[in-house]
């Protein structure tokens, strides 16, 4: 490859991983109201054993003044332990507060919080003051809307163990106009099927706000990354993303629909309202108001469902883990919550992704590997699937290399005509069947699958908390720095194998020590899997590139002997006719 060439792949990969490295939101400021809402501390390492198996269920926390405490904190509006409808399942408890009949609790049994104070606890999603699930019913023309978040409901059970009669009935009335609601659980899965009925709507219908906020609890050990994950998805014809930390103090947006559905996001947990199954049209807005404070990390969020003049409506609530199966069954794309890559790149980005985060998962759960194995794995798997195509691209490299004496005689002969120049070049490359880009191709090859990875681990909450080795967690980086140096010195001694048989020039040494140097300089703050699988990407990479060195200087050795003997080298037959005319 000529250096220009070199340059150019250079170019493209700092343009595809630049973005994570130089366009992070800045970390957020925690106000003191902002703190007690959040939960959580200054970021710390979490224990290598954070994350539980799909098969564990973690212990409950003990109780502690986190109701207490809400009262002093909320006032009269937040609930008291005793007004708390528990509903439990294997997978989730939650809760639901007889005071506006919102969402105040979802402990996730089989995720253990990060979170530095919150060690060895279930992960919790719903902070303090939640208004999920908080309704206002906007009647007719000419009345007043009715806000039902203080409302005291009536419950059918004082608790539910999701299994039989899965569905909680309750109901209130405000204003003169009644509110019945039914929550209706599913056992192994994170959808709460919430449909009801609110009367005097008015002839010509009217709307129902659902609250969505004001934040998600933070679960992570490094919440300023945690926090610049939260963010408002919505789906129409695209999905887009307005994240939580871009609005400015005291700014309300309005995002207008209608949307298939509309989600609040953290790093790993997603809550969401799909109503694309119902009548009304979907939600017909997104309005988000954010507090006086800068970088906010929380707002009041009001989905806008038109209603009927029935007053009926009915909606499916998704609060759990972004388990990418389990986000896809529901349907209507709501799998793309946490689209892979950035703008412009995701489509092909996720052409990669998915099929590379479901391998990765089945060869963990049918062949029982640890995922630091089956990234050792996949690492060598990919380079046996890749060695006929990078075997092909050497050798392609290899008759670039040898054409290279003619065409430095072509430039020479031709330097003051350019396009004759260019011609004779071309036709060079045709007579000698040479591709000159086929020489990149062992680099360009893996670059899909490396950024398919990146995406995978900074998203996949299979590999959360997951520890191999000295790597206490193959989701985040690795403290001691040792893996992403381990990546660059292979890379080093993968270009210096590959070079066996060339002759030596300043853009081969440039190969040699920038690469490595500039890639060992990235990847120190990515994802440890994600170095790990290059690592071995590039040892398994060696022996090929050994094979095809040993032939380059043995083709080498016999254009030498080809010199010494007066031999010409072969030609092909075009060249040879050019070359008596």
């Amino acid at each position: 490859m000529d250096r220009r060439t070199i340059w150019a792949i250079l170019i493209m990969m700092v343009i595809a991983v630049a973005p994570a490295l130089l366009l992070k939101k800045p970390p957020p400021r925690t106000t003191a109201g902002q703190r007690s809402a959040d939960s959580a501390s200054a970021p710390a390492p979490a224990a290598a054993g954070d994350r539980a198996s799909p098969d564990t269920v973690l212990p409950r926390p003990a109780p502690g003044p986190t109701h207490d405490s809400l009262a002093a904190v909320q006032g009269p509006a937040q609930p008291q332990l005793q007004d708390t409808i528990r509903v439990t399942s294997p997978l989730y408890t939650y809760g639901i507060s007889t005071r506006g009949a919102r969402l105040v609790q979802a402990e996730m049994a089989r995720y253990a919080s990060m979170a530095a104070e919150e060690s060895g606890q279930r992960a919790q999603l719903v902070p303090p003051g939640s208004d999920l699930l908080g309704l206002t019913v906007v009647r007719g023309r000419g009345q007043d809307p009715v806000d039902f978040s203080t409302a005291d409901f009536t419950p059918s059970a004082p608790s539910l163990a999701v299994g039989g009669d899965s569905t909680l009935r309750l109901s209130a009335t405000k204003d003169g106009v009644r509110l019945d609601l039914d929550y209706t659980f599913s056992p192994d899965d994170y959808r709460i099927r919430v449909s009801g009925r609110a009367s005097d709507v008015g002839p010509n219908g009217g709307a129902l706000l659902v609250g969505m906020g004001p934040t998600l609890a933070n679960t992570e050990a490094n919440i300023e990354e945690n926090h610049r994950d939260l963010a408002v998805v919505t789906k129409r014809d695209d999905t887009e993303r307005a994240d939580l930390a871009g609005l400015d103090p005291g700014e309300r947006r309005s995002l207008s629909g209608p949307f298939t559905w509309a989600a609040l996001k953290s790093k790993y947990f997603v809550t969401g309202l799909i109503v694309a199954d119902t009548t009304g049209g979907g939600i017909s807005g997104v309005t988000l108001t954010a507090p006086k404070a800068e970088s906010p990390t929380s707002a009041e969020i009001r989905l806008n469902i038109p209603l009927p003049p029935s007053g009926a409506f009915n909606y499916l609530l998704y609060a759990g883990p972004m388990e990418y199966e389990r986000l896809a069954r529901l349907g209507h794309d709501f799998d793309d919550v946490n689209p892979y890559g950035w703008p412009g790149f995701r489509t092909i980005i996720r052409l990669f992704a998915v099929p590379v985060r479901w391998l990765l998962v089945w060869m963990h759960e049918h062949l029982h590997l640890a995922y630091g194995l089956v990234l050792i794995a996949f690492g060598i798997l990919v380079r046996i699937i890749l060695w006929p195509l990078n075997q092909k691209a050497m050798r392609a490299n290899m008759k670039l290399q040898e054409v290279q004496p003619l065409m430095k005689e072509i430039q020479d002969r031709y330097k003051s005509d350019p396009q004759k120049m260019q011609q004779e070049v071309f036709k060079l490359y045709k007579e000698y069947k040479v591709n000159p880009l086929g020489g990149c191709w062992p680099m360009l090859l893996p670059m899909p699958v490396l950024f398919a990875l990146f995406f995978v681990f900074q998203n996949a909450i299979e590999l959360r908390g997951t520890a191999f080795a000295w790597l206490p967690d193959l989701s985040r980086p690795d403290p001691l720095y040792i893996i992403p140096v381990l990546m660059g010195a292979s890379m080093y001694f993968l270009t210096k194998v590959g070079q066996m048989g060339m002759e030596p020039n300043p853009q081969m040494k440039m190969m040699l020590y920038m690469m490595p140097l500039m890639m060992t300089g990235m990847f120190l703050f990515f994802p440890s899997g994600l170095n790990l699988y290059y690592t071995v990407s590039n040892i398994a990479s060696i022996p090929q590139q050994w094979l095809l060195g040993r032939e380059r200087m043995k083709r080498t050795a016999r254009a030498i002997v080809d010199v010494k003997t007066e031999r010409p080298p072969p030609q092909p037959a075009a060249a040879k006719k050019r070359k008596k005319a």
